[in-house]
């Protein structure tokens, strides 16, 4: 014959306040006491154990495979501690972490945009919907932001290990995502932007050099002595920006005239640039601290911390609005970061691996990881590159 003897703690005291023989039956009085404390001690609150698990957000809503995203709801945790289910359409992902209130979950490879849903004892909640990012291509090697020419084709890097030369520098996808190669001649391909009128501008990490590239791939040296030549960028009068990673953004006239615009911290990796829609640049550069920050320069080239607080700032773009979105990390997420004009910052888009971003036609935009690039469907009007 055994016991159920149940305790209940007074200070550092315990005390025994009932107990019944194993063939008595607890009153329901007792018995809900049982199931509370229970549940307060494995950390549930409020289950109902007949009922339904039900999602209420998901977030971030936009995820690469591989990104996790945080479920937040009711009853999303089955009896016994065993773990729930989570499906995006008809592939599983793998559940990180759950309790009764959340979970996060892994978006599986494969999966697509549609429905997630959450199963336990049996029971399917209601569907929430995910946007997914989309592979365009493999096999590359970014560092920095893919780049949109005029027609909407994609022009992305195969940067390699400093130093070694790859047989394909740049490959062009275009509009039907046919992914050809463009460029080979390049050691070490770095950053790429258009000029107004289309030209393609490349700089090299290894020569300290930038290059114009044409339409059929012909190469010349546009400017040298760039230090370690990272991201560039060009200004609304078409002056080019390069961030040389050893600490110096250089500017580059029209007339090729150069200047030193600004000097920053150095980086172990790269700079990015990017101007705002009032003619502020905007840089990262990632350091060996996981507290970098997001760097404003006026176009006097005073230097300023915009934001601080992410973890490796990689490649970044701007909405019409204003917001930045930087390939980084925060709270030790990593993903697109949205940082709104007063510095409020939210992880927007889920995905390991991320170097930068480009706004692309009709609401969306190209994700660059670190050997792929992805397409995600994005309400979002991204701002032009080159300002009218």
């Amino acid at each position: 014959m055994g016991w159920v003897i149940l305790f209940s703690s007074v200070g550092s005291q315990f005390k025994r306040i009932e107990h019944w023989t194993s063939n008595e039956i607890a009153p329901a009085s007792h018995r809900l006491k049982i199931m509370s404390i229970s549940g307060h001690l494995l950390g549930k609150k409020n289950v109902d154990v007949n009922g339904k698990p039900h999602i209420e957000a998901v977030a971030p809503s936009f995820a690469l495979p591989g990104g996790e995203v945080r479920i937040v709801g009711k009853g999303l945790r089955p009896r016994e501690l065993r773990r729930p289910s989570v499906r995006f359409g008809d592939i599983e992902g793998t559940v990180v972490i759950s309790s009764d209130d959340f979970l996060v979950a892994r978006v599986p490879e494969g999966a697509a945009s549609g429905p997630v849903v959450v199963r336990t004892d049996g029971h399917v909640s209601n569907a929430h919907s995910i946007e997914v990012a989309a592979l365009v291509a493999a096999n590359l090697h970014p560092v920095a932001n893919p780049a949109l020419d005029l027609e909407g084709n994609i022009f992305v890097t195969f940067s390699g290990p400093r130093g070694e030369k790859v047989p394909v520098s740049i490959f062009k996808i275009d509009t039907n995502y046919a992914v050809t190669p463009f460029l080979s001649d390049l050691m070490n391909a770095t950053a790429i932007a258009f000029d107004r009128d289309g030209q393609m501008y490349v700089s090299s990490r290894h020569d300290e050099a930038i290059y114009k590239v044409a339409p059929n791939g012909a190469m010349s040296t546009y400017a040298e002595g760039m230090g370690t030549a990272t991201g560039i960028a060009f200004d609304r009068e078409e002056n080019l920006y390069v961030g040389d990673r050893s600490g110096t953004i250089f500017k580059i006239a029209r007339d090729r005239q150069i200047f030193v615009f600004a000097t920053l911290e150095p980086s172990v990796s790269a700079y990015h640039l990017a101007f705002g829609p009032s003619g502020d640049m905007f840089v990262t550069g990632p350091s060996t601290s996981s507290f970098d920050c997001v760097y404003k320069v006026d176009p006097h080239g005073d230097v300023s911390v915009f934001y601080r607080g992410l973890g490796r700032p990689q490649g970044l773009a701007l909405d019409v609005e204003g917001n930045i979105y930087v390939a980084a990390s925060l709270a030790g997420k990593r993903g697109i970061v949205k940082i709104t004009p007063q510095g409020e910052a939210n992880l927007v888009v889920s995905g390991q691996g991320l170097v930068g971003l480009a706004f692309a036609p009709g609401k969306s935009a190209i994700l660059a990881t670190n050997h792929a690039v992805h397409y995600i469907s994005w309400n979002i009007q991204g701002l032009p590159l080159l300002a009218e």
